[in-house]
């Protein structure tokens, strides 16, 4: 997959199917929009096109209100958009200037002159350009004249595309991973460096390795304790991860991101890891003692590993 950042450095793309979208999650519904440009270039000869913005447009138009986090960092998009054969992304910087551009003019100059582009996929409420002024009528009014053909996609399916958005948001948050990853077809995935920490887990045999995500429109999952599977250095291990204050042994506010990962040693400080978040175990709570919490990490593993157990394929 070719990724793009400048309209100015597009190549030669054969017969574009495009459509635009900011595919946050790349999730179920997603997915139908993309097999249905595959399916159409295939009936043209053509190659696949997604035009999505960076960083999400209510980011930039409206400051004021910046609780919104993402489902997938850039790069995970990225990844998951190449994994599912998508052809071109492009990828335009959203900014207030970009938004001022004109519906008319974004069509002539950017999907016509700079894109030739052959097919537009787009849902039945799609609105672009300054003021969201363009929409599906404008699309197929200069179809006609700039010879491409415009495919809505129906209200049933953008619907479920929103519906999907917002259920993952709300799963992630409220702890509901199993549901978020149904709605994504795959594991909710977080990527960050390993930093140092208080090192306590290594005095009561349950050495952590501590998560700094360092994209903060990331969103994180619910306070709690989680199944996870870690991948260091290309290789995937088992775990069991912490979100919270850490109430037994810290009266610090802060939250943090710790994980347990089974039969592992090696010193990763400064590395980067991805965990994949399986299964919620249970909420953080504060114990009587060390020796209590310690009990408690031991009934976590169990249960964890009583998990992986029972889902072997």
């Amino acid at each position: 997959m070719k990724v793009y950042t400048d309209f100015n450095a597009l190549g030669n793309i054969k017969n574009p199917v495009l459509t635009i979208g900011t595919f946050d999650g790349v999730h179920i519904g997603h997915q139908k929009i993309i097999q249905r440009i595959k399916s159409e270039a295939e009936k043209i000869d053509g190659e696949t096109v997604i035009f999505t913005f960076f960083p999400h447009p209510r980011l930039v138009l409206h400051p004021e209100n910046n609780s919104l986090r993402m489902i997938q960092t850039q790069d995970e998009k990225i990844a998951n958009l190449e994994r599912l054969g998508i052809d071109h992304l492009i990828i335009i910087p959203f900014t207030k200037e970009f938004s001022q551009i004109e519906a008319e003019d974004f069509i002539k100059h950017f999907l016509y002159e700079k894109l030739g582009v052959k097919v537009v996929v787009v849902g039945y409420d799609h609105h672009f350009g300054r003021g969201r002024r363009g929409d599906l009528a404008m699309l197929r009014q200069y179809g006609e004249q700039f010879h491409y053909k415009v495919i809505e996609i129906p209200a049933q399916e953008i619907e479920e595309v929103n519906v999907s958005s917002t259920k993952i948001r709300n799963a992630i948050l409220s702890g509901n991973i199993e549901t978020a990853n149904l709605y994504l077809h795959e594991h909710f995935e977080m990527t960050g460096t390993v930093v140092k920490g208080n090192q306590l887990g290594r005095t009561i045999g349950f050495p952590t390795a501590n998560i700094r995500i360092d994209d903060d429109c990331k969103i994180i999952p619910a306070i709690g304790i989680y199944i996870v599977r870690v991948k260091v250095n290309s290789e995937w291990y088992q775990g069991m991860l912490s979100i919270g204050k850490n109430p037994t042994v810290t009266t610090d506010e802060k939250i943090k991101i710790e994980v347990n990962i089974f039969n592992f040693s090696a010193d990763i400080y400064g590395k980067t890891i991805t965990v994949q978040f399986l299964k919620y175990l249970r909420d953080e709570k504060k114990l009587a003692s060390v020796e209590a919490l310690k009990q408690q990490l031991k009934e976590d593993e169990k249960a964890t590993l009583d998990y992986f157990d029972s889902h072997r394929q």
